[in-house]
């Protein structure tokens, strides 16, 4: 993510800079704790975090918007458990799944209808094969599961740098709640922010369940 210059709630170029740094840091040290996991704890993480992501959702009027689940993001299938959309799917909810546009701009949406419904996507994800419904789509989501690396208790996110989430999140309906699925230990006192970074309202870990955070 690129820290935007002076004007208005923006950051000066020297404090974007740090800023950037800072996350670069934490990015790396987030991401060799993650890799470290083994196969038994992350397909464990996933059982309890679709227990309690199913448990949020139950309450939701409206369809659920989830990324896809890969490598060692929370969430994954793996060990028998279900990945995090399919966990949705199965409690009986409209799962919405993210699409990588081909230019930089908000996450396109589709229907997510299982595993066996996947193709290959750019920048080594995978992507339902379904009509693409569009970035305002998800307008229409009760319950957005966005990933991350880290969350803090103000809710803000620490994201793989690429933006796509910071740019898709405004279109999210007023009402929407904005959830990160995370591994025991990703809830941090502090995630370095930007202005343009969006905050969300509450961490999914396997231990503790739903932490309310406050943006």
């Amino acid at each position: 993510m690129t820290a935007r210059a002076d004007g208005p709630g923006g950051s000066s170029p020297d404090q974007g800079g740090r800023t950037d740094g800072a996350k670069r840091a934490l990015r790396r040290r987030m991401i060799t704790a993650r890799r470290a996991l083994s196969p038994a704890a992350r397909a464990a993480a996933t059982a309890a975090l679709a227990v309690h992501l199913r448990g949020l959702a139950a309450g939701a009027d409206g369809p659920v918007a989830c990324y896809l689940p890969i490598g060692t993001e929370p969430g994954g299938a793996g060990g028998g458990a279900p990945a995090l959309p399919d966990a949705l799917l199965a409690a009986g909810h409209e799962v919405l799944a993210p699409v990588v546009p081909g230019a930089p701009g908000p996450l396109d949406w589709t229907r997510y209808r299982g595993p066996g419904d996947l193709a290959a996507g750019p920048l080594g994800l995978v992507e339902p094969a379904g009509p693409r419904l569009g970035p305002a789509a998800l307008g229409r989501a009760a319950l957005v599961v966005v990933p991350a690396l880290a969350v803090d208790r103000h809710g803000r996110r620490l994201g793989r740098g690429g933006g796509y989430y910071d740019r898709t999140l405004p279109l999210a309906a007023p009402g929407a709640l904005l959830a990160v699925p995370l591994h025991d230990g990703e809830l941090l006192d502090a995630v370095p922010a930007g202005a343009h970074d969006v905050a969300v309202h509450a961490a999914v870990l396997p231990g503790d369940g739903v932490v309310h955070v406050s943006p």
